[in-house]
């Protein structure tokens, strides 16, 4: 009998059921994780005997910074036995101290994939066409995700490396013509390929899209050749996202998404959205959970007005309760079915760990 934990993507699952069984396997001792195995007896409670749904998460602590120096390998839940399918090592951002890391397993990713090429399918973009993706790999998860991605719905992808963490320096020590050099030179090397190569989707973070919407040239090359582009990273407000829409690149399906490493993907732009509405984000339920809260009491605020992202991921291959992200939001009801918060009108807090938050280009 296949395990709850191991369902198609979207299979109809009890929520809270998913929860007591994904517990099970990471507190249980031949299949927990060493992380999780021996930070168990100081949580104070039994989270297979004691936590019976998902709103009982809120007892776990935020453990998200013990991953900045936590050794990867412990991570791996013990049931995926001597020799588990790992797809790589990717790190956070970075933007606030050392990295976290995490471990991304090979069926976690073929479940996100599944997940996310339904969400792309909803929203018109096109299968069977190449992409330029313009985003951060190396140690970033986004960019080999979505090589994975482009592969599982036919086409190639080119690659233009962004690099975050080096433009942020630049911009918090007082460096802005540097920072702005780099930019361009992002969208030099995005000019080469548009020119050679066909591109059906074009990957982009907003700050590179509208540097490159100062050239003619490649505006043109753009609307002449890509059908869908899927933008990530910061915010984008409802009056440019118009002016792309109707102006600058009509009649190419505008798409975007909200991720974290800490939840291992992202959750999916709401489709059907006009051109008035904010940006809606739906997670992968129950997979992926947000909840908007106070950060000063952590109770949720009101639907409606904005609060700081909690994010929750449960699966096989992570468990990961109770992270504070670096964003704020709005927000918005879930649609029938969703665990937690929807999310809209994302935007970074100012300061997060005591640092200063720089978006830079990503």
């Amino acid at each position: 009998m296949t395990s709850i934990l191991d369902l198609p993507h979207d299979a109809a699952v009890d929520p809270d059921e998913y929860l007591r069984a994904a517990l099970r396997w990471h507190f249980s001792p031949a299949t927990g994780s060493p992380f999780w195995l021996e930070r168990a007896p100081a949580l104070g409670f039994d989270p297979i005997a004691d936590i019976a749904g998902f709103d009982d998460l809120a007892r776990f602590p935020n453990l998200a910074n013990d991953l900045r120096a936590a050794r990867v390998e412990d991570l791996i839940p013990r049931g995926y036995g001597p020799h588990p399918d790992v797809v790589g090592v990717f790190d956070s951002g970075g933007t606030t101290g050392a990295p976290k890391r995490v471990v991304l397993l090979r069926d976690w990713l073929q479940r996100l994939l599944a997940w996310s090429s339904a969400q792309l399918d909803r929203h018109g973009v096109p299968q069977g066409v190449n992409w330029l993706s313009a985003v951060p790999s190396g140690p970033h998860m986004v960019g080999p995700v979505i090589a994975h991605q482009t592969a599982l719905r036919g086409g190639l992808t080119f690659a233009v490396d962004l690099d975050p963490r080096w433009v942020k320096r630049l911009v918090a020590e007082g460096n802005a013509t540097e920072a702005a050099a780099y930019g361009e030179h992002i969208v030099d090397q995005i000019g080469h390929v548009l020119h050679s190569q066909d591109v059906g989707v074009l990957m982009i973070t907003p700050p590179v899209l509208e540097r490159l919407a100062r050239r003619e040239e490649l505006v043109k090359l753009v609307n002449d050749k890509v059908r869908a582009i899927n933008w990530v990273g910061t915010q984008m407000d409802p009056d440019t996202r118009h002016l792309y829409r109707t102006e600058i690149f009509p009649g190419i399906a505008l798409y975007s998404g909200y991720g974290s490493t800490m939840i291992l993907g992202n959750a999916s732009e709401r489709p059907g959205l006009t051109d008035d509405d904010p940006c809606v984000y739906d997670p992968f339920s129950p997979h992926m959970s947000f909840h908007v809260v106070d950060p000063e009491t952590s109770q949720p605020v009101p639907y409606g007005e904005r609060g700081q992202v909690v994010m929750h991921h449960v699966s096989k291959s992570l468990f990961l309760p109770n992270n504070l992200e670096r964003d704020t939001a709005v927000r918005v009801p879930g649609p029938d079915g969703q665990i937690g918060d929807s999310v809209a009108d994302v935007a970074p807090v100012a300061t997060f760990d005591n640092e200063a938050v720089i978006e830079g280009v990503y």
